[in-house]
C-alpha cells in the first residue's frame, strides 16, 4: 500500500495544485480588462490567419473550452466567449491556436487525434484487465491491461507539445495582430502557464500509474 501511495499520491497532489492554479489565475486575470471579448479576439486571430471558415460557438460550463477538429469549430464557455479580460483572450486564442495547428497539419496534433480512441479505450479497460488478471492469476491478461493503459501515457506525452504550441501561438498572435500590447502579454501568459501545469500533471500521473502497474507485473511470480 505504501508503494502505491509513493507512485500515485505525488502526481495526484500536483494535479490538485494545478487545478487550483488554473482557477485562481483565471479568476485573477479575469479582473484585468481587455479591449474586446474572447470570442472577438479569437475571430480576429482566425481571420488574420486565413481561417475564416472556422466557426466559434458558445457552450455551457466553466473552462469547458475546446477546439473540435471534426466540425472545425471553437467552442468557448460563456466566461471566455463574452468575457472582456486577459483571461478570456488567453483561453480563446489558445483554442484558436489548435485551429491553426489543424490547418497546418501539425504532426503532434494529427498523432494525438489518432490516439484518442485508443487512449479512451485503454483508460477504461486497462486497469480492469490488470486487476482481473491478478485476481485470476493470468499474467497474459495483466500484460494486455498494461499495454492498453500505455495508450493513455502515449496520448498524454504527445498532448504536451500540442498544448504548449497552441499557447505559444496564442501569445505570439495576440501581440502580432494587435489584439493586445506587448506589455499585456504577461497577463495572458499567467493563465496559459497555469494551464500548462495541468497538462504536465496529467502526463506525470499517467506515467507513474503505468510504472506502478509494471512494477506489480514484473514482481509477480507465475
Amino acid at each position: 500500500m505504501f508503494t502505491y501511495f509513493l507512485f500515485v499520491i505525488p502526481p495526484f497532489l500536483l494535479g490538485l495544485y494545478a487545478q487550483w492554479k488554473v482557477k485562481s489565475s483565471f479568476a485573477a486575470m479575469s479582473k484585468v480588462p481587455a479591449r474586446m471579448s474572447g470570442a472577438t479576439a479569437a475571430r480576429r486571430m482566425l481571420d488574420a490567419g486565413g481561417l475564416q471558415s472556422v466557426g466559434i460557438e458558445q457552450v455551457p460550463g466553466q473552462l469547458s473550452d475546446h477546439y473540435d477538429p471534426r466540425a472545425k469549430v471553437l467552442r468557448l464557455s460563456s466566461d471566455v466567449y463574452n468575457g472582456k479580460s486577459m483571461a478570456a483572450l488567453g483561453v480563446a486564442c489558445h483554442e484558436a491556436g489548435h485551429a491553426f495547428q489543424d490547418a497546418k497539419h501539425y504532426a503532434p496534433l494529427v498523432i494525438r487525434n489518432l490516439a484518442v480512441p485508443a487512449a479512451n479505450f485503454g483508460s477504461g479497460i486497462g486497469a480492469t484487465l490488470l486487476v482481473a488478471g491478478a485476481f485470476l492469476a493470468m499474467k497474459p491478461l495483466m500484460w494486455i491491461g498494461v499495454i492498453l493503459f500505455s495508450a493513455v501515457v502515449f496520448f498524454q506525452v504527445v498532448n504536451l507539445p500540442v498544448e504548449f504550441d497552441a499557447s505559444n501561438r496564442a501569445r505570439a498572435h495576440l501581440v502580432e495582430y494587435g489584439l493586445i500590447s506587448a506589455q499585456e502579454e504577461r497577463y495572458v501568459a499567467k493563465v496559459l502557464n497555469a494551464a500548462a501545469l495541468t497538462y504536465v500533471a496529467a502526463t506525470l500521473q499517467s506515467i507513474m500509474t503505468l510504472a506502478y502497474y509494471l512494477m506489480i507485473l514484473l514482481n509477480r511470480r507465475d
